[in-house]
Formats: C-alpha cells, structure tokens, sequence
C-alpha cells in the first residue's frame, strides 16, 4: 500500500511537470477611429491567432477623442488610428510629454482612404424621392431626422459640416448649408467666408434644439442603431460604414464627398474652427482635403515592438485583404511622413508622404 501510494503522487508531480503552462500575454492597446470597428475586429481575431502571446485591447471613439485620450487624459497607448491622418501631427506632433517633453508621436502612415455619404432605410422619409440632385433638399424638409457626429469630436462630423459647405458652389445654391444646419443648434454652428476660404465655426456646446430634425451623437458609429431602430431618416457616414452595415447608400458627387484626388483644391476651400480651446495647447484648425486614415505608435507607447509589429501586420497583405473584404478603400502603397523616425518593420512596407 506504501509503494501504490508513492507511485501515485510521483506519477501526479510528473503529470503537473508536464502540464504545459498558459501563455502569458502581453497587452497591446489600440485606439481606433468608430468607423474602423469592423475591419478592426476581423484583425484581432486574425493577428491574435497567428499571435496567441498578444493580447490585442482595441477600443474605439471619435477620432479626435481618440487622440484626447493619449495627449490630454494621458492614457498609456500602443497603436493610435484616426479616420483624419492630419489630427496626429497637428495634436500629437505639437503637443510634448509632460514628463520628457518629446513629442507625442514623431511619424504617421497614411494608409486608407473613405468617401463621405448619406446612410438610409428603404422606408426613410422620401427614400423614394432621394437623388443625387435633391438629397440637400431632402434631408433639410422639417419632418425629416439626420444623424450628424459631434464635429467637436469626430472627423466624420466636421467632414459632413464640409460637405454642406462645398454643396452650395457644386450646385449653386448658396443656402444649402444655412437651410440645414444655421439655427438648429441652441447655439449657432455658423459660416462665412475669410479670405479665399469658407470657415466654419463651431461653438463650445454643440446641441440641436428640440424638434429641429437633427441628432448629434459624439460619433458616428453611435448613429447606426438610432437608424437601424428608424429614430433617424438618414445620417452622415463613412461609405465603408454603409456598406458594412448594409444600409442603403446615397453616393454623393464627387466634387463634395471628400473622396477624390481631382478635386482637391475644392476641398481647399473650407475648413473647420472650434471657438474655443478644446486641446490644451493647440487649437486646431481642420482643413478640407481628400480623406485619409493614419497610423502611429505614440513615443510613450508601453509596448512599441509589439505595437510596430501589429502595424506591420495591417499595412500587410493579410490586412489589406481583411480591408477589402469590409469594404474599406486602401492607399497602396502606405505612405509615411517622418520616414526618418519609421520603426524598422515598417520601412519596407510605406513610401514617403506625398504633398
């Protein structure tokens, strides 16, 4: 009975030896732009089964509350991505940590692109008048709801104050912009003309007033299921964030949809101000031009070799490719600004930043 007993607690320590111990994982945070949720998702899933040692934490906002929650809340990140390529060096670039004084980020690649369109239901309000002629028209009747991302916040939402804008020169009717947006804020949302360019100006407390037939939400993701639901009629949005949803897609043209390389220089001609100080040291200035996402490793990321690699990864093949699949446009190749600063896994992947 001894032995029996012996062999059995050598044979259990010799099972226990063999037990193969969990992977302990290193924690990779991501911050993302709302309107890259989806094809975020699938790459998690992806890289995290090609690399079960990382443990990806995506989180996704407003763009530029996405670079708030690194420079201004000073939450330790490893991956930053933006649906506004601009945003990391006018915010990250410009802005120094406390503690070294080196800039927030140092290089960026721009790697997608988007067009701004409309989102609907087939039973909408007037979904079976809506064109491509008549759409400003549309959206602006009084019994009609548009969902419209808090520009205070989202790319997407200072984008479509753009394309209302550039609107009245595409169709020559100069109150476009005024008949939808100038009083149905409490406080006005108001535009006028400063040199050769049309500035928009957003106030410290964006709020619709009741019953004005807009509904502001701090990001555009958060507009889908108030249109899912049909608390909203139609609602500015990403056309990969259309598509991926399966909603209907009002294309807009390409002079206002921010989408098309020939006509940049209109894009040029309207920007967006906030009057007042949302960051502390910068007050940005947000500049129509073609849409671009960027990427970057913050300086004070807490892991830059794992964060470089996941970089790497959707810069790739395999990324490009889950990209595709959800209906997201790609810069091919990536291009890079700060090249000089671009880890080492990258370098291959990117081309400098063209003007």
């Amino acid at each position: 009975m001894k032995i029996y007993r012996l062999g059995l607690v050598l044979g259990l320590l010799l099972v226990a030896g063999c037990t193969p111990r969990p992977v302990e994982k290193t924690p990779v945070r991501v911050l993302i732009a709302g309107s890259m949720m989806i094809p975020f998702d699938a790459l998690e899933k992806a890289y995290e089964a090609e690399h079960p040692e990382i443990d990806l934490q995506i989180e996704a906002h407003g763009s530029i509350q996405v670079i708030r929650h690194v420079t201004e809340i000073h939450e330790p990140t490893d991956v930053v991505v933006t649906a506004d390529a601009a945003l990391i060096p006018m915010l990250m670039y410009a802005t120094t940590i406390p503690d070294t004084e080196r800039p927030y980020a140092s290089w960026y690649v721009k790697f997608a692109t988007n067009r701004l369109g409309l989102a609907y239901r087939p039973d909408s309000k007037y979904a079976d008048e809506l064109n491509a002629e008549n759409w400003y028209q549309v959206i602006a009747r009084p019994d009609v709801k548009v969902g419209l991302a808090d520009p205070r916040f989202d790319a997407s939402g200072y984008r479509a104050l753009m394309v209302l804008q550039l609107a009245e020169k595409a169709y020559g009717k100069p109150l476009i912009f005024e008949n939808m947006i100038m009083d149905r804020f409490k406080t006005s949302i108001t535009v006028r003309q400063e040199g050769d360019r049309w500035a928009i100006h957003i106030p410290e407390i964006v709020e619709a007033k009741p019953d004005s037939g807009i509904v502001v939400r701090g990001s555009s993701v958060a507009l889908i299921a108030l249109l899912e639901s049909g608390d909203l009629d139609y609602a500015f949005e990403y056309e990969s964030v259309i598509q991926q949803h399966g909603f209907q897609l009002l294309a807009l043209p390409d002079p206002v949809n921010l989408g098309e390389k020939a006509y940049a220089a209109d894009y040029a001609t309207v920007d967006v101000q906030m009057d007042f100080q949302r960051f502390l040291s910068v007050k940005p200035v947000f500049r129509g031009e073609v849409i671009g996402y960027g990427v970057t490793v913050p300086t004070n990321a807490p892991q830059p070799k794992a964060a470089a690699d996941f970089v790497a990864y959707l810069l790739g093949p395999e990324g490009q490719r889950i990209f595709t699949e959800n209906y997201q446009p790609l810069i091919t190749p990536p291009q890079a600004d700060g090249v000089e600063q671009l880890p080492a896994a990258l370098q291959s992947l990117c081309v400098p930043l063209t003007p």
